[in-house]
């Protein structure tokens, strides 16, 4: 290897970590800003999903729902029940966290 080679990929490393660094950092940064802020949250959660039907009974509603949900968008789209999993999945749990949390908030 020559010696400008030699020195691009040092530099190259170097930019490399330095850049790992600032990355850690502002994870951890996040991580500090999350765990300080997660009581206060929390409170704002409990105050205001207080009233109603109950994130539990939502959860139940919410499974139910998404459940029939993915089966009709499956059927639909022609690829059957189990056609593309690898993206039902995900889509199951996002339409349980938006029903769920919406159910409750709104009954």
């Amino acid at each position: 290897m020559s010696d400008t080679g030699l020195r691009d990929s040092r530099f190259a490393l170097r930019i490399l970590l330095g850049f790992s660094a600032i990355v850690a950092f502002l994870v951890a940064l996040l991580v500090l800003a999350a765990a300080t802020t997660l009581p206060a949250i929390s409170e704002w959660v409990a105050v205001t999903f207080d009233d109603g039907i109950g994130l539990q009974t939502a959860a139940i509603v919410s499974a139910v729902i998404s459940v029939i949900v993915l089966v009709v968008f499956a059927l639909a789209a022609g690829e059957g029940v189990i056609g593309e999993i690898q993206f039902m999945i995900p889509g199951f749990f996002l339409f349980f966290v938006f029903f769920w949390l919406m159910i409750a908030w709104v009954f």
